[in-house]
């Protein structure tokens, strides 16, 4: 039996009884609730000016996260908080700091992009409060990674940005939220139906695991980060969804041994930032590259493996250092290696009725190196045209066991078998390294598109080794620091 969608808006528990559950969060703001402030861009997730916050309860604590309301389904809201440009109008119907700062500092020319930055710069508002320091440059940049504005040039919106936390402060009643959120929380599994289709989201792993042996041509959601394009962009109809952001087992983060495990339904930030406290001076850039703000919050490491895309700048690096992949279903728990995992385009090694429960990443040994790079036309949120990633564990500066991988170079993340064989018992040297960046033409037929050239994608995916050879070679290394591409300062970035 379908279930009202059950959400906390405006001061209320907003109830929606109708629609299809495809239907976006965006789409039911505008058209339903007639809160045009949010706006529609890009329809995918890119340009940030649907952005809206959402809250959720984490245990005992409220997680309140920026989010492109775009691609959010609507029965992905049950028992969370939802705060839109409306939200930020005072009770005696002055502007908030933010609106203020940016009115101020003139961060507003057209106005489209607004209510979005405004929004992320909320979630930023949120997190200073109590502190006396303005937020850094480097904060600024990664809380609007996901927000696009045509004609300011961003300076006057990152003045804003300093400014609004100087102004009279304006307090959150969190206590009041936290209430609000505990009164719509739901102890079974919720069901959503409109015409034919159904949107389950599973309390358990036995749930999840008896729904997906039921339905095994179901649509799996996670964040949506992807699935939702498939919506708004190719019109596809998903039939039944299975949402496993609900599945408290899904969100288990530990150390087991030598590996991390990482539940399927931990977010990309909360995932990057576990895995970065061990490899911190090799993956931090990419996880602050690794598209925006709003989509980190919302998609998950486990969905972006699962969605097995040939330019994930997750799966290449994960290859490269031997991570697993762990998939159930209902009779039982089996892992492989990732690399495994990726038979063909879009093409995986999985059963019916299996799902993506873990992935398990192989901690830091000393005697082996490291790296991973990313190419794209823009440093924040955007798709790669090359993303590569190298370890080699060295032994008397000869090379014991070489993992090379790239995606976007073919069909799917994969490593180089012949660029590893030149190698594999070599020395670490320069004359090694040309005869390695020479097999990469025998490994690789990248293809030429809108991203780049399939010489271009060559060309550097050779270049790249050279520069992890430059970082990681027994004489006379260079330190990441001096190579990396961009550099931040206080006051901005440099290259």
């Amino acid at each position: 039996m379908s279930e009202p969608i059950r959400f906390f808006y405006r001061g209320e528990v907003h109830s929606v009884s109708d629609g299809a559950p495809t239907r976006t969060l965006l789409q039911h703001l505008r058209e339903d609730l007639h809160c045009t402030g949010t706006k529609e861009g890009c329809a995918e997730g890119d340009c940030g000016a649907c952005t809206v916050v959402v809250a959720e309860l984490k245990g005992d604590e409220v997680v309140m996260n920026s989010v492109n309301s775009c691609i959010q389904f609507l029965p992905t809201l049950d028992g969370k908080a939802v705060f839109s440009v409306e939200d930020l109008k005072q009770p005696d119907g002055a502007m908030h700091p933010v609106q203020e700062a940016l009115v101020e500092c003139h961060g507003s020319q057209c106005g489209f992009c607004t209510p979005g930055f405004a929004m992320s710069l909320w979630t930023l508002y949120l997190k200073q409060e109590g502190q006396s320091a303005a937020p850094c440059r480097k904060t600024i940049d990664e809380t609007l990674s996901g927000n696009l504005c045509r004609c300011t040039g961003y300076r006057p919106i990152i003045d804003a940005a300093r400014r609004m936390g100087e102004l009279p402060a304006v307090s959150f009643d969190r206590a009041a939220l936290k209430a609000s959120l505990q009164s719509i929380q739901r102890d079974t599994m919720f069901s959503f139906s409109h015409d034919g289709q159904t949107f389950y989201a599973p309390r358990t792993l036995d749930e999840l695991s008896a729904l997906r042996a039921e339905k095994p041509a179901a649509t799996i959601v996670a964040g949506s980060t992807d699935v939702g394009l498939w919506v708004t962009k190719q019109m596809r109809n998903l039939g039944d969804m299975i949402y496993v952001r609900e599945v408290k087992e899904l969100y288990t983060m530990e150390q087991q041994g030598d590996m991390l495990y990482i539940g399927a339904a931990v977010n990309l930030n909360d995932a990057y930032g576990a895995v970065c406290e061990h490899y911190k001076d090799e993956l931090t850039e990419m996880w602050q590259r690794f598209a925006s703000q709003p989509i980190r919050n919302t998609g998950t490491l486990g969905g972006s493996v699962a969605n097995g895309s040939p330019i994930g700048d997750s799966a290449p690096w994960m290859i490269a250092l031997g991570a697993e992949i762990v998939l159930r279903s209902a009779t039982g728990q089996r892992s492989m290696l990732l690399e495994s995992f990726y038979l063909d385009y879009m093409k995986k090694n999985w059963a019916p009725g299996e799902y993506v429960e873990a992935v398990r990443i192989p901690l830091p040994r000393t005697d082996v190196q490291f790296r991973t790079y990313k190419l794209a036309k823009r440093y924040d949120q955007d798709i790669s045209a090359v993303c590569a990633a190298y370890a080699i564990r060295l032994e008397n500066g000869v090379i014991q066991d070489a993992h090379v991988a790239y995606g976007g170079m073919a069909a799917t993340s994969k490593r180089a078998p012949k660029a590893e064989a030149a190698l594999n018992g070599q020395p670490w040297n320069e004359a090694t390294l040309k005869l390695a960046m020479e097999a990469l033409a025998q490994d690789y037929t990248p293809l030429s598109d809108m991203r780049a050239s399939a010489n271009y994608r060559m060309k550097t995916a050779q270049n790249l080794l050279r520069r992890f050879w430059l970082e990681t070679r027994p004489d006379g290394a260079m330190p990441i620091q001096s190579i990396n591409a961009f550099n931040y300062v206080e006051g901005g970035v440099v290259a």
